[in-house]
């Protein structure tokens, strides 16, 4: 598992045996069965994921109907507002699929940054890494057609096809099950 988190710091910095062996003393490696719910809407929470194995999804329940925000696979990270906000959670984060995560806090962030600072520099860089992808996934989704959303995410994300239940891949992309049925019919029909 921490080779995995290992070969990804990688890309952006050098970790000699010292850092690798800080990181692995956090205890950070968490195993999740499929259906977990890693963080309800209401609660407080300060853990953040980075998803080494497996699938999360984040969704909000607005008058009773699950609406999906995001799914997160290997090699992503989600820091859920709350951890920031210190308020309650506005949605919820759940396991997909069975899921090996390293989970940190804010706590263990400083203490890595301070043994470590370039840690913290590779951070800030992933962050806006992070914020540019997903402006521009948010003016894709906000400018596209459903049937434009569909084929965006079978060009960038076509693992999703297999990996997420129809409903909840349907509430991702702004549809019903029925309406991205007839999409995936429609599509068929056109090849």
């Amino acid at each position: 598992m921490q080779n995995i988190l290992f070969d990804f710091i990688s890309r952006y910095v050098d970790l000699n045996e010292d850092e690798k062996n800080a990181l692995i003393e956090l205890d950070i490696f968490k195993s999740f069965k499929k259906g977990t719910v890693l963080l309800e809407q209401g609660q407080k929470s300060s853990d953040g994921y980075f998803v080494l194995e497996g699938c999360l999804r984040t969704y909000y329940v607005i008058d009773g109907e699950e609406k999906t925000t995001a799914f997160y696979t290997e090699l992503e990270g989600i820091t859920p507002h709350c951890v920031l906000t210190k308020e309650p959670s506005e949605y919820y984060v759940t396991c997909v699929e069975d899921c090996i995560l390293s989970v940190a806090n804010p706590d263990m962030e400083v203490e890595i940054f301070t043994k470590f600072p370039k840690f913290e520099k590779m951070c800030m860089v992933l962050s806006e890494e992070l914020l540019v992808k997903q402006q521009i996934d948010f003016d894709a989704f906000k400018t596209s057609s459903p049937e434009q959303r569909y084929l965006n995410l079978l060009e960038k994300r076509p693992d999703l096809i297999q990996r997420v239940p129809q409903h909840q891949l349907a509430s991702f992309l702004g549809i019903t099950p029925q309406s991205l049925s007839r999409l995936r019919a429609r599509l068929q029909k056109k090849r």
